[in-house]
């Protein structure tokens, strides 16, 4: 039953109806309006009064918390954030991570890359924004940089969410691209959804741990482990055992943090070569 409420909801938001939200709005419309009445009496005392209009009428946010300090992208943002601080590389470039999150702390203290599918139609200082499908291969980009990061973007390429071709296998072709851009021994931070492994079309990919460590088989060594649970806590610096990749950590709709090294290609396994 709880799964089938959770689908309802999401259906509701894919066409812009969220329905808890309208629920709160209706009870705490009523004190709302007392209010509205007692400040017009209270600014009708006032010597120099205030124009009162009714153009941002808001009956949520009093029963709501002062915001959100957990969940997938609070953690990944804040933690591959500071990575990068303490590692300081020479050139790090990000794959459709987000702007208003993690791209904008990393832009705080340094320069940083961005390429995405999507347009960014305003100049923002230390974001040097590059439009690219970044599945389209260009030579132009191979070992481009030291130090990489796609956090919660690789499970959406080839679905067609924003307006890429459809490709089954697109996650597939993302990464091997974006390895190729990395320089050997370069870090990849990348993120991802990970529990019982789906296609949740056309949102996203939830990954299985066994899928995610076939990706960087031979080509990466992973230097570091962190997740976000389904309660929306982080797990920091995690030894992973057998148990936890055979059972995806008991999680349904988790965040993996994979911290990836690049290993020196041997003749027959060069990355894209």
């Amino acid at each position: 039953m709880r799964k089938f409420l959770q689908t309802g909801l999401t259906w509701f938001h894919a066409f812009g109806f969220e329905p808890v939200k309208t629920v709160s709005a209706i009870r705490n419309f009523p004190v709302s309006l007392k209010e509205h009445f007692e400040l017009r009496r209270q600014n009708a005392r006032l010597q120099d009064r205030w124009r009162i209009v009714l153009t941002a009428p808001n009956f949520t946010d009093r029963t709501e918390p002062g915001g959100i300090a957990s969940g997938h992208y609070f953690h990944q943002d804040l933690l591959v954030a500071k990575r990068i601080f303490e590692r300081k590389p020479e050139r790090h470039v990000d794959i459709g991570s987000r702007i208003d999150g993690f791209v904008a702390h990393v832009a705080v203290f340094r320069e940083i890359e961005v390429f995405d599918i999507r347009p960014l139609p305003v100049q923002v200082r230390n974001i040097r924004f590059r439009q690219l499908d970044v599945m389209d291969p260009k030579e132009e980009l191979m070992d481009y940089c030291d130090s990489i990061s796609c956090l919660h973007a690789l499970e959406h390429f080839g679905l067609g969410r924003y307006g890429d071709p459809l490709d089954a296998g697109g996650y597939e072709n993302g990464f091997k691209q974006m390895a190729r851009m990395l320089r050997t021994g370069g870090i990849f931070y990348l993120s991802m959804p990970i529990g019982e492994e789906r296609i949740e079309f056309n949102g996203q990919r939830v990954f299985s741990l066994r899928r995610a460590f076939k990706l960087f088989d031979n080509h990466f060594s992973l230097t570091a482990f962190s997740y976000i649970d389904d309660a929306g806590d982080l797990h920091e610096d995690v030894k992973l055992s057998a148990a936890d990749i055979e059972g995806d950590l008991d999680l349904v709709n988790g965040c993996g943090i994979f911290e990836l090294q690049k290993l020196e290609p041997s003749t027959s396994e060069a990355i894209g070569r």
